[in-house]
């Protein structure tokens, strides 16, 4: 639904944020249009900060947050495209689908914006260390700025900076008041924590390692919450961006001043026309009716003239709730509905109210006349209220005309469409195109033509000229050409390591060294299994249970390494080796009880006694003694 035209107003940067977290916390549309884009970029991160940490290739989690970026500037545009719509449409309520299509209609200037921003945003960031980040912020507004389609995306910054006018300052504020995801990024992560405590407490749930995870010097875990905080606060850029184009086109174009216009009564056209003074004599009549300057007693009226003052509405309200209290009638207390046109009266009728004042408390006081006092009071207040809305209607037409007379000043007439002007150079003085170009140009006009509605034959210009949208376009194509090819790759790459595992050729089996883990006292292929275990069985003799148990768990995994049913790596961790576990079935539960015992007993610091080491032995003895697999034994 179309916002009110009383809200097209200037506004501050605080107002204007607290309106964006208004919107987003009242729509759904624009957090269907965001949260898809937020989890995939949350899911890129992740991938990529895990390859890095393995030592894995980084080409497919590279080109994945690089698509995931994009998905995220798609979506920008739509949620921009929504906001405007919620904001100032007139076609009844948007769809988030509809937002969606337009914006595949301008995903190649949203892709070329995504490029745009990344750029300027890192070498400002970098150039500057940060310090002009805040102080160079049109570009926060880049994507609703696209979708409007009010310049080319190649000269983005100039067309957000022109569209927000008088505004920049306050597109400044408001990128400083979006620090708040700070507090946000701390709040998650407290939140999180407290459900992996009550899990653990109220449900008796094991949650050691999730909760050693959730830590902040976790490197892993702040990736997840500075991403998945800025996921959250995807819809209230593209609010945010909407509102400050509105904000700069108000300040702009003076939307404030026809927007008071259009809110003023307008006229019933069946009514008959009467004189321009009418509905001013009209509101006379009834004051002076309702104030009682038409009583029968002239030569009263004529004493009350020539002492009438003003009467503050303060003073009005305590002399009629005197009166009204002398005379056990309606106070100001018990109805004061009835009362509030006496606070909506204008300086212009404060004698007339003195009068009125004065001849109630005449009746009630001097006359000891109550019944009339009520009466009067009754029939007075009801006309006061007759005065208000006759002298509300004069002032919205006194009002109507002085915007009038502003909006029809120069400075508010609309401005004539800008002409492009010719080159004044004669065709002959410039060098003919090459074939670069003119098949650059070419390229162009039949991808414009591919993009419109109604496809139009492209007419041979005289002199070809390279135009934005046609390097758009072409940024595009080789874009996506260059994905597709580096996706390409990657397949085939993946698919050629699956054929060669497949066949079995090519495969190569290396061992380590035994001389050169001599020395290497924690690693478990330093010992065999047997020393793993007779080292454990002289430990526990000193009573040195927690190292005993350490060796019989590294005797374990010597052993199911040589055993194949994992590949030991000093980077895995214990759960890493389960997860991987290729060897036999009964092993795997057995495994599982051990590799929880040994955290808690060697990560957990908790004390083993001596009975406990015996039932690690007992767990552990059956996997150290069974015999080899025969294709092992046989290898």
């Amino acid at each position: 639904m179309a916002v009110s035209a009383l809200e097209l107003r200037p506004r501050g940067a605080v107002v204007l944020m607290d309106a964006a977290l208004r919107f987003c916390t009242r729509d759904t549309g624009v957090w269907a249009l965001t949260l898809p884009s937020g989890a995939a970029v949350v899911a890129a991160v992740l991938y990529l900060a895990e390859s890095v940490r393995m030592g894995w290739p980084l080409a497919l989690p590279s080109l994945l947050l690089t698509l995931a970026w994009f998905f995220r500037g798609l979506s920008q545009g739509a949620a921009c495209h929504h906001v405007q719509e919620v904001l100032l449409g007139t076609q009844g309520e948007p769809s988030a689908w509809a937002s969606m299509k337009a914006a595949l209609g301008k995903m190649p200037a949203l892709f070329i914006a995504v490029a745009y921003l990344l750029t300027l945003n890192t070498l400002v960031v970098t150039l500057t260390l940060g310090l002009a980040f805040i102080a160079v912020s049109a570009q926060g507004v880049g994507y609703a700025a696209v979708m409007q389609g009010r310049g080319s995306p190649l000269r983005l910054y100039g067309v957000c900076s022109r569209l927000l006018g008088p505004a920049r300052g306050t597109a400044a504020w408001v990128r400083i008041l979006m620090a708040a995801q700070v507090l946000a990024f701390f709040n998650l992560h407290i939140a999180l924590n407290a459900l992996l405590y009550l899990g653990r407490k109220l449900l008796g749930m094991d949650l050691t390692f999730a909760e050693r995870f959730a830590s902040l010097d976790n490197l892993s875990w702040l990736l997840f919450l500075a991403a998945t905080t800025f996921a959250l606060f995807e819809p209230v850029r593209a609010a945010t961006a909407s509102l400050l184009l509105v904000d700069g086109r108000v300040r702009q174009e003076g939307l404030d001043l026809l927007a008071a216009v259009q809110q003023l009564p307008a006229r019933d056209v069946g009514r008959p026309l009467s004189p321009p003074g009418a509905s001013r004599g009209a509101a006379v009549l009834v004051a002076l009716l309702g104030l009682g300057l038409l009583a029968p007693a002239a030569a009263h009226a004529q004493d009350a003239d020539a002492t009438a003052k003003p009467l503050s509405r303060a003073e009005a309200r305590k002399r009629l709730t005197a009166v009204a209290e002398a005379c056990e009638a309606a106070t100001p207390e018990d109805a004061p509905e009835t009362y509030a046109s006496v606070d909506a009266l204008g300086p212009a009728e404060g004698v007339k109210l003195d009068r009125f004042v004065r001849r109630l408390e005449s009746l009630a006081f001097d006359e000891e006349n109550c019944d009339g006092a009520r009466a009067q009071l009754a029939q007075g207040l009801v006309t006061l209220g007759a005065t208000v809305d006759a002298q509300a209607r004069a002032d919205a037409r006194a009002a109507s005309a002085r915007a009038k007379d502003i909006l029809s000043r120069p400075e508010f007439a609309e401005a004539a469409p800008k002409v492009e002007k010719e080159a004044a150079e004669p065709a002959t003085s410039r060098e003919p195109p090459g074939w670069i170009r003119r098949f650059l140009d070419w390229l162009g006009t039949w991808l414009k033509a591919l993009f419109e509605n109604e496809r139009q034959q492209p007419v041979a210009p005289s002199e070809p000229r390279m135009s934005g949208l046609s390097v758009a376009n072409v940024l595009v194509v080789v874009l996506v050409a260059l994905t597709v090819g580096v996706l390409g790759l990657v397949l085939l790459r993946a698919l050629g390591k699956t054929q060669k595992s497949a066949d079995g050729e090519d495969v190569q089996v290396s061992t380590v060294d035994a001389q050169s883990l001599a020395g290497a006292a924690n690693h478990a292929l330093s010992r065999a299994p047997e020393g793993w275990a007779h080292l454990a069985d002289e430990l526990a003799a000193k009573g040195e249970y927690r190292e005993a148990v350490r060796s019989l768990y590294l005797a374990l995994l010597s052993r199911l390494h040589r055993d194949g049913a994992i590949l030991y790596d000093e980077t895995l961790s214990n759960w890493d080796y389960l997860r991987q576990f290729r060897g036999r079935a009964e092993w795997k539960a057995p495994f599982r009880e051990l590799t929880l015992r040994f955290d808690f007993a060697w990560y957990g610091n908790l004390p083993v006694s001596q009975d406990g080491y015996r039932e690690f032995r007992a767990l552990t003895s059956p996997l150290l003694s069974a015999p080899s697999r025969p294709e092992v034994a046989g290898a």
